[in-house]
């Protein structure tokens, strides 16, 4: 886990024992909602209002990845697609919510490098 830029041992150790067994997850996908990297959501009647994250589970494992992610932005110079997308999602959107979603984005490549035992290809977007 630790191949992929920004993530050292204490953020790879936190999510190896926050999701505990890789395989309850039958998508990558849900890591990140599991994690409460989600939009909160309220909707009522005509009103459906995206908010700010979730925040359940574990606030070490959120805080330790949006670290990763805020690392991978802001202080790695090796050239990465993941950077490259941060970079164009944080042009339309901004710099805070980017890192929320290169956050998601990492846990959910991070479960999926656990599941199939690879590193990290600093190539790719997702693995897939």
């Amino acid at each position: 886990m630790m191949t992929m830029p920004g993530v050292g041992p204490l953020t790879a150790v936190s999510f190896m024992t926050t999701i505990e067994d890789p395989h309850r997850f039958r998508r990558s996908q849900d890591v990140g909602a599991y994690l409460g990297l989600t939009p909160r959501r309220f909707q009522s009647g005509e009103v459906d209002i995206n908010g700010r994250i979730s925040k359940c589970r574990d606030r070490l494992t959120r805080k330790l990845l949006f670290e990763a992610a805020n690392v991978m932005l802001s202080r790695t110079s090796q050239a990465l697609a993941l950077k490259d997308w941060g970079a164009a999602v944080g042009r339309r959107s901004g710099f805070w919510k980017v890192r929320v979603a290169l956050a998601r984005k990492l846990a959910v490549i991070l479960h999926r490098m656990w599941i199939e035992g690879r590193a990290f290809d600093p190539k790719v977007t997702a693995m897939t």
